[in-house]
């Protein structure tokens, strides 16, 4: 068995082992595990039962994980993307006026497309035609996103009264708890502590519990039944399917997907010096969205956490594979991951953050041209909490500013197109 795992994941290849991939698999899990509370409540407002939310989440994650495992052989964790969720369920459903089961059928049809576009040569031409320059600045700009999530999960930023945001209060034993987590954190990482993440999370949860942030009887008295799923497993409906809103919700949602994910997964392939499994990884992805529409949630994405399985020496899919187990197991855990409070996860997303950041040295500062659109990219994606929208901004930018200093011949024609693509998304979003 252990011979056919090493052949099948291709570990000697990678130069990793079994036990560093399962660990790996572990903190993934941990990191992003938040997704089945979050997820289900967000699938709530919907109107999708809590309950049959739940188990969707869960069935999607194992799916979309051992799609990725099994199929891309990387250590992307595929889960219910945050922030996509908000426009199925607050902007597909509650604006547009379709029901939960009409956006289902859009996330169904939306699949179809990315997979034509993912099993097709469009993947590649569309991934080459991007620059490298923002390439770059969507996997700073992706870091500086987790930063933000971190800072704000552990209290450390809050929403501000004179400002945006503001600094937390270290009265807070929540931020307290987040901050000496953090050092702990930062002292392991740095000092190349095996399974430092993992210990983190263990010590994390020590510390929030011995200043009684932590209610232990909260966990008891809660289970998933499987009843409600029944009505939520492959109900979807049509009826919109001739109507404008049904279509304008699919190409919005395509547009995010696609190009949300060439990013993502773009990024994450080329972190563990995988560029090759990106076509494979891709598809998996692409499949992973068409499922999501049947299991009855919004669609998967390859979550911006997978760095943290990456950063814990995670280099194959049986990463991927061990997150997807855990999720299995976490149906009859809910109770007890819930437990595991923010400021135990904070400090990890606060140091990958910081890793991504790193690459903001290879961007070309000497050409304005290349860098403004970049900047914007990077600020764009966690000031508007939308790492689409963030991206479309420095897409619509980039030819703009090529084209006024005459250097329209640099922008590929494909890269006109996308960028057109994201100007008329952000039209019908604002005039529908």
């Amino acid at each position: 068995m252990k011979d056919y795992i090493f052949s099948f994941f291709r570990l000697k290849e990678s130069q990793t082992s079994i036990k560093q991939e399962v660990l790996a698999g572990f903190i993934g899990f941990f990191t992003v595990v938040y997704i089945v509370v979050v997820n289900s409540l967000i699938l709530a407002e919907a109107g999708i039962p809590l309950e049959a939310a739940i188990i969707a989440t869960i069935l999607t994650s194992v799916v979309g994980c051992f799609l990725m495992g099994f199929y891309g052989n990387v250590p992307i964790l595929l889960v219910p993307g945050m922030g996509i969720n908000a426009l199925f369920s607050y902007t597909i459903v509650n604006s547009m006026a379709l029901t939960w089961q009409e956006a289902l059928a859009v996330v169904f049809v939306s699949g179809i497309l990315f997979m034509i576009v993912a099993f097709t040569k469009l993947a590649r031409i569309v991934s080459d035609s991007i620059p490298v320059s923002l390439k770059e600045s969507i996997s700073v700009g992706l870091g500086l996103f987790l930063m933000l999530i971190g800072l704000e999960k552990g209290g450390i930023v809050e929403r501000g009264t004179n400002s945006i945001i503001a600094l937390g209060s270290f009265n807070d034993l929540h931020v307290l708890a987040t901050v000496l987590t953090f050092l702990i954190s930062i002292i392991l990482f740095l000092r190349n502590v095996k399974g430092n993440f993992l210990i983190t999370i263990i010590v994390g949860t020590f510390i929030a519990w011995m200043f009684g942030l932590i209610n232990v009887n909260a966990g008891s008295g809660q289970s998933v039944h499987l009843q409600e799923y029944k009505s939520v497993f492959g109900h979807l409906s049509f009826d919109k399917l001739a109507s404008i809103p049904f279509w304008i919700a699919v190409f919005s949602l395509t547009m995010v997907l696609v190009f949300e994910n060439i990013g993502l997964v773009n990024n994450h392939v080329q972190f563990i010096n995988k560029s090759e499994r990106f076509q494979k990884a891709f598809r998996a992805t692409s499949i992973s969205v068409f499922l999501s529409s049947l299991f009855g949630t919004s669609p998967t994405v390859a979550t911006v956490e997978s760095s943290a399985s990456m950063t814990a020496g995670g280099k194959t899919g049986l990463t991927a594979v061990t997150t997807g187990i855990l999720f299995i197991c976490s149906a009859f855990f809910i109770p007890v991951i819930k437990l595991i409070p923010d400021s135990a996860i904070a400090p990890i997303l606060i140091i990958i953050g910081g890793l991504m950041l790193q690459n903001i040295r290879n961007l070309d500062l000497k050409d304005l041209s290349e860098s403004f659109p970049s900047f914007f990219i990077i600020a764009m994606i966690p000031f508007t909490y939308s790492i689409a929208d963030g991206m479309a901004i420095g897409f619509i930018l980039y030819p703009i500013l090529k084209i006024a200093l005459g250097k329209a011949k640099e922008v590929s024609l494909p890269l006109y197109f996308i960028s057109s693509l994201f100007l008329i998304n952000f039209l019908l979003q604002y005039t529908h």
